[in-house]
């Protein structure tokens, strides 16, 4: 397998990384978890995480890798997730989406590859359906370049690269950076994309479990012949063929079909299946009003499904100045419904509002530490069983400290 040699050069570290025992890798929770307990004020959240500064790093299936750690490594590829492992992620995903040829790979959405990888520089290039247009007066940069038109062998001839474009560029190599002073080459020589198939592997051998995510795909389906169905039944499929239990998948869809599909047809993997709501994109919708719901969580309950997966910000509000579960949080568990959400450390630093992910507790995000607030509100108040993280030492070293 490619990524098997990747796995040797990462393994210059200790021993070699992936022995055919499947050794897990040691975990580390590295600085980061400090830093934002040190952000805290002081008091009661901030005394018990201190109280762990001694504990050992354990892995938890509370902390799950988003994409691997994609906040220092390009995600979806080796390195990303071996470093996820290392901050002991539990659990690790594999976005899926599929090529001409229709085989299962690694990737965020089935169209960012101009904006992933080297593609723009290569002779793939050509295969975009949108070639590289330079910026020129008021007009930005612009490129999509798609997985779905490369053979699974000439995906597998790109480098992936940290996810960025500088819709400012006049040429393809400049349009290669991103957001101004935000490195984009930071552990990229020589990382490995990978297959869903290799995912698999790789996952296993880390000793983790696996939540793989079915991306809605950016070209009409069927495909040649690719029905939605057949691609919702070639994921699973895959788990099959290399003997993993169904208990240690989470399989994932923003697509609700898609997830009652499984529970239909493949029952096993169906039970942990996992609905992400999206519910935030209808007109009208809120949080804290279940009646501008689209689908009750009773009704989600009825037809079979036992997770859903909404944003951070859609589980919490503020209450007199506080941090509080929403009316959204309080339905999903009164439904009976497990709650997992995404994703901590992608707003960068929060003394700004937080952004998106933290827009319904804008008011109260003011510091770093904030990480760590709403982290103990979603555990301990509205009792979500996974996170999905960027840098998933914050979670792991929470988890670990709180016994979860």
């Amino acid at each position: 397998m490619r990524f098997t040699a990747a796995c040797l050069l990462l393994a210059s570290a200790p021993a070699a990384l992936l022995a055919e025992a499947h050794t897990p890798v040691a975990i580390d929770y590295g600085p980061r978890p400090a830093y934002l307990i040190d952000k805290l004020p002081e008091g009661e959240l901030k005394s018990k995480l201190q109280s762990c500064e001694g504990q050992t790093p354990a892995r938890s299936d509370f902390s799950i890798g988003h994409r691997g750690a994609p906040m220092m490594f390009p995600e979806h590829t080796v390195e990303s997730n071996v470093a996820a492992a290392r901050m002991g992620a539990g659990i690790l995903e594999c976005d899926v989406t599929f090529t001409e040829d229709h085989e299962l790979v690694c990737r965020h959405a089935q169209n960012d590859l101009h904006t992933t990888t080297n593609i723009l520089l290569t002779d793939l290039a050509s295969t975009c359906v949108t070639p590289f247009s330079p910026a020129s007066g008021d007009t930005d940069a612009v490129a999509e370049c798609r997985t779905s038109e490369l053979t699974l062998a000439e995906f597998e001839t790109l480098t992936p690269k940290m996810d960025s474009a500088d819709a400012s560029a006049t040429t393809a190599e400049e349009y290669q950076g991103g957001i101004a002073g935000w490195r984009t080459d930071l552990y990229t020589d020589g990382a490995q994309l990978m297959t869903h198939a290799e995912s698999i592997e790789l996952f296993a051998s880390l000793g983790a479990k696996f939540t793989p995510e079915l991306k809605s795909p950016s070209v009409e389906m069927p495909h040649n012949g690719f029905s939605q169905q057949d691609y919702a039944q070639k994921l699973v499929d895959e788990y099959k063929a290399a003997g993993i239990p169904a208990s240690d998948v989470w399989l994932q869809s923003f697509n609700l079909e898609d997830v009652l599909y499984w529970i239909e047809a493949e029952p096993d993997f169906g039970a942990q299946a996992v609905y992400l709501d999206d519910s935030y994109n209808i007109d009208g919708f809120d949080a804290n009003d279940p009646a501008t719901y689209p689908d009750s969580m009773a009704s989600l309950y009825e037809r079979g499904v036992r997770y859903v997966a909404p944003p951070l910000w859609m589980l919490v509000t503020m209450e007199n100045g506080q941090i509080v579960p929403s009316a959204y949080a309080n339905e999903a568990k009164a439904a009976g419904l497990n709650i997992i959400t995404w994703t901590l450390e992608r707003s960068g630093p929060l003394g700004s509002g937080g952004g998106w992910y933290f827009q319904s507790i804008a008011d109260a995000t003011t510091h770093d530490g904030v990480y760590y607030e709403l982290l103990d509100v979603l555990a301990q108040d509205v009792g979500v069983v996974g996170v999905f993280s960027d840098w998933p030492a914050t979670v792991t070293y929470y988890a670990n400290c709180m016994g979860l």
